[in-house]
């Protein structure tokens, strides 16, 4: 199944409204760091139901914000949750981006870029359209330290790209793109039940449930355009 086949079904189900849920645990700290000028060109990948450009406008005064998926009916129910007429959802995949040499400020892209049918020309394609100096601020629960989001592939027809940290770096530095900070964000939105309630259906032990979301949550790599 393709990227576009699984998450048409995904958005047809309402399930992106559950991701941007989950997302937001950690999304919203990520957002809060990027350095977002106001008038400044946004770009989220991966966009889902956008609640990133929604974020970046309300919050940072960003001037054009722009969300890209790879399914259709993900930004057709995204163009549905705002009447903001400086945001728009495109279709198109993260190696080929419809945007012009140094035309965008940041990027953003949260629990998506494993997705990318290449990342490493994604990077490229990341580096080509960021103005000198833009950023690149990729987050992901599925890497390998995160012991516990491996299983996820099992879950999911469409192919996942699972590297590690160094990996990121290494990646991103042979794109063009210095690696200006990389970090756990950790997800202190979910709750941890007390050690009498362990096992549950999910997890063996508090332990594993702490290492997950309160050490591991989110690896955050950001790059900067030369």
């Amino acid at each position: 199944m393709s990227v576009r086949e699984e998450f048409d079904e995904w958005a047809a189900d309402g399930r992106d409204r559950g991701m941007e849920d989950r997302h937001w645990h950690t999304a919203k700290y990520v957002l809060a760091r990027m350095p977002v000028e106001e008038g400044d060109t946004v770009l989220d990948l991966g966009t889902g139901s956008g609640y990133a450009v929604r974020a970046l406008r309300d919050t940072q005064r960003a001037g054009r914000a722009y969300g890209l998926d790879g399914s259709p009916e993900m930004a057709r129910n995204a163009r549905g949750y705002t009447d903001d007429p400086r945001v728009g959802f495109l279709v198109g995949d993260f190696d080929h981006l419809p945007f012009a040499d140094d035309s965008v400020d940041h990027v953003f892209t949260m629990e998506a870029f494993y997705y990318a049918n290449d990342p490493r020309e994604a990077l490229r394609e990341v580096a080509r359209v960021l103005r000198p100096g833009g950023t690149f601020y990729c987050a992901v629960n599925y890497y390998e330290e995160n012991v516990h989001s491996h299983e996820w592939q099992d879950n999911i027809d469409v192919e996942m790209t699972r590297w590690s940290a160094a990996e990121y770096r290494e990646a991103f530095r042979e794109a063009g793109l210095s690696v200006a900070e990389q970090d756990n964000v950790p997800d202190r939105d979910t709750e941890i039940p007390d050690e009498s309630a362990f096992p549950t259906d999910d997890w063996e032990s508090r332990e594993a449930m702490v290492e997950r979301y309160r050490e591991f949550g989110t690896l955050l790599t950001v790059g900067v355009a030369p």
